[in-house]
């Protein structure tokens, strides 16, 4: 069965996708075109993450091989932070189409909260940030709002927005944000910003939901815990045959929330598409629902300057 959720605007997003960050140059076109082939419609993808257009020709390829029709696929990208400017939206909307080879997407994501200068990725100094005060956040999504107009993409969102930024956004918001996408795992279940959501009719995207151990060396820490190793979610596994990777992506679902986990092995592909199947318990829910530690495996550090705009606690505020 395939899961989907409808949001705000009418629109019914596949709530299991694919996601593509980290998936190497290479890879992921074959991956995309495998998992069309198994069932996936809805496929994640970000500017940032450098492979769009190695996803457009897969996308280009199966299409043209009778695979799937273009409106059978749910397609997600996201408006990298040195895009913040309100005039600088469109154009790199207008990028991402070029690389993904459509004429819209399905929905648009501001990635992060953070705007940096132009000519950078990621900031290094306190002055590759772009200050509050010359582009606002609120900018940033009139851009947005732009985007949609002009029929560019079909729904508009945020990415690592917590509850306090969604409140003021909807506040001020024309079109209100239909999706938001954040780090959200049993060990990092954003309760508030679950009930928020829904209350506001805004649908929950989870990233790295199985762990994201394969993320920058960088952005590990010595000794943290692994999601897929822990005792209580190898239990519920073994109790139903499925894998810890099944039961993660299933207890996500069950909460009625979209999850995109990564992979660029066939073998692996399908087995995450599967657990849209798998059917957790009263008991397996409370099991998981005990290990919320507020554990993020992205935890936004590299924002994170000396003397710069950004800390610890205000990123997610």
């Amino acid at each position: 069965m395939m899961h989907t959720l409808e949001l705000g605007g009418g629109a019914r997003m596949p709530a299991l996708g694919l996601g593509t960050w980290k998936s190497a140059a290479g890879e992921v076109g074959a991956a995309v075109r495998e998992a069309i082939r198994i069932g996936y419609r809805h496929i994640d993808c970000a500017a940032v993450y450098g492979n769009e257009a190695e996803i457009g020709s897969a996308l280009e390829a199966a299409i043209a091989a009778g695979e799937v029709r273009r409106d059978q696929l749910w397609l997600t990208s996201k408006l990298w932070c040195n895009a913040h400017a309100r005039q600088d939206v469109v154009p790199a909307l207008k990028k991402t189409l070029a690389d993904l080879r459509v004429e819209r997407l399905d929905l648009y994501l501001v990635h992060w909260p953070v705007a940096v200068r132009r000519e950078v990725m990621v900031a290094k100094v306190v002055s590759d940030f772009v200050p509050e005060s010359e582009v606002s956040l609120l900018d940033t999504w009139r851009g947005m709002e732009d985007a949609h107009a002009a029929g560019l993409t079909r729904a508009i969102g945020v990415s690592n927005y917590g509850v306090p930024r969604l409140t003021a956004l909807a506040r001020e918001a024309k079109v209100q944000p239909e999706v938001v996408q954040v780090e959200l795992h049993p060990f990092l279940q954003q309760r508030a910003l679950v009930a928020y959501s829904k209350a506001q009719r805004i649908a929950v995207t989870g990233y790295a939901p199985l762990g994201s151990s394969d993320r920058p060396a960088g952005m590990q820490t010595a000794g943290e815990p692994s999601l897929l190793e822990d005792p209580i979610v190898s239990e519920v596994s073994a109790h139903h045959g499925a894998s810890p990777a099944q039961v993660l992506i299933a207890w996500q679902l069950h909460l009625g929330l979209s999850v995109i986990p990564k992979s660029v092995h066939p073998a692996r592909l399908a087995e995450n598409f599967e657990a849209r199947d798998l059917v957790l318990d009263p008991d397996d829910l409370e099991q998981l629902a005990g290990l919320d530690q507020g554990r993020r495996y992205v935890d936004g550090r590299f924002w994170i300057l000396p003397g710069g705009p950004h800390t610890a606690t205000s990123l997610w505020t």
